[in-house]
């Protein structure tokens, strides 16, 4: 028995990464997994992977960038598991720049992926799980996001990456909002685990190699993944609007922009005065976490 036995999840981005780490996993405590891989040879060794263990996974092809092609994986989840209950938006690229050097198409390839990716199986999702709802039919659906510490505080140098990430980030707390009313829980995760993407600066692949001695391997991907199948379990149901860090064995919560008590004159500043108060503001205030990289 696993805590996702009977559920039916879409894993985008799975044939490499964390992706696959996600569906290994999933499927381990009882999911039923699409697949979802524009590689279909890397999503098929991940599903035979998996059916060669006693579990359920089928491969999804559906471009995520493009809206119509994107229902086909709800409708393969559909028709193959009878139902869907979980979208995990995984897939992403890089396409790293300075940002006084960064070009149009790498700026739109990153928020294609990214940003919209995240979007269109989820919206075809939405649809399906609000008509359950209305229809009388109990539901407990979750979306998971994949959003990043480039998003949540930037990244020198990839300014694209982290503005997509950052949107990913806030399209969350909104689904959170809006979809409760349907049983729709939304979160997001910011991962850091060994990956294709991330090993691919040395010095990174360096840092974050499997230990030869046997100990802990902290940077394993699937330790990220125990907390996207907690997440996506009906346990998780009172869970909503939520962005956590997943590193190792640790797990936080990330504490977003918040208003503070700020300084208020009951009438209009002039321009001159802005200056005092500015001074005073910032005094007071708890400054952000540092870029990486700066």
């Amino acid at each position: 028995m696993g805590i996702l036995d009977g559920r039916v999840a879409i894993i985008t981005g799975a044939g490499g990464g964390l992706g696959a780490a996600h569906a290994r996993v999933f499927a381990a405590e009882g999911c039923s997994v699409v697949v979802n891989d524009i590689n279909v040879p890397a999503a098929q060794l991940v599903v035979d992977e998996i059916v060669a263990g006693g579990g359920k996974a089928v491969v999804n092809a559906s471009d995520i960038t493009h809206y119509e092609d994107s229902l086909n994986a709800v409708k393969l989840a559909i028709e193959t598991f009878g139902g869907l209950h979980i979208v995990v938006n995984n897939a992403g690229i890089n396409r790293d720049r300075m940002f006084a050097s960064m070009t149009e198409s790498e700026w739109d390839a990153i928020m294609a992926v990214h940003l919209k990716g995240h979007f269109c199986i989820s919206s075809h999702a939405v649809h399906y799980w609000r008509g359950q709802s209305k229809s009388g039919e109990p539901v407990s659906a979750r979306i998971i996001n994949t959003t990043s510490g480039a998003g949540l505080q930037g990244s020198i140098g990839q300014s694209n990456y982290a503005a997509a990430k950052a949107g990913i980030a806030a399209l969350t707390l909104n689904q959170a909002a809006e979809l409760t009313r349907y049983g729709i829980t939304a979160n997001a995760i910011a991962p850091s685990a060994r990956t294709g993407m991330t090993t691919a600066v040395p010095a990174m692949a360096e840092r974050m190699a499997k230990p030869v001695d046997g100990s802990f391997d902290h940077f394993a991907p699937e330790n990220v993944s125990n907390l996207l199948a907690w997440l996506a379990s009906a346990e998780a149901g009172h869970v909503t609007g939520r962005v956590f860090e997943a590193e190792g064995g640790r797990i936080c919560i990330c504490d977003g922009w918040r208003t503070t008590e700020g300084v208020d004159r009951g009438a209009a500043w002039a321009p001159a005065e802005i200056g005092g108060v500015m001074a005073e503001l910032l005094s007071k205030e708890i400054p952000a976490q540092k870029v990486w990289g700066s």
